[in-house]
């Protein structure tokens, strides 16, 4: 099986101040992120690096993946 960026994702978004808010609808969660004030929903099974990468723009952070 390919790579899996999830845990990466979810770091990130961790040492950003990013905070898990909720569990979303399917294989969803919904974070807060303080920088751009606003909810992120991030997939919990996150195979691309493009998808990666998208989900990190939502809450401010720069490419990563």
């Amino acid at each position: 099986m390919g790579r899996t960026f999830d845990r990466d994702v979810k770091a990130a978004l961790t040492e950003a101040g990013c905070r898990l808010a909720r569990p979303g609808k399917g294989s969803h969660e919904i974070w807060w992120s303080p920088i751009v004030e606003r909810h992120v929903t991030v997939p919990t099974n996150c195979v691309s690096r493009h998808t990666a990468n998208a989900v990190l723009r939502q809450p401010g952070l720069s490419k990563r993946f």
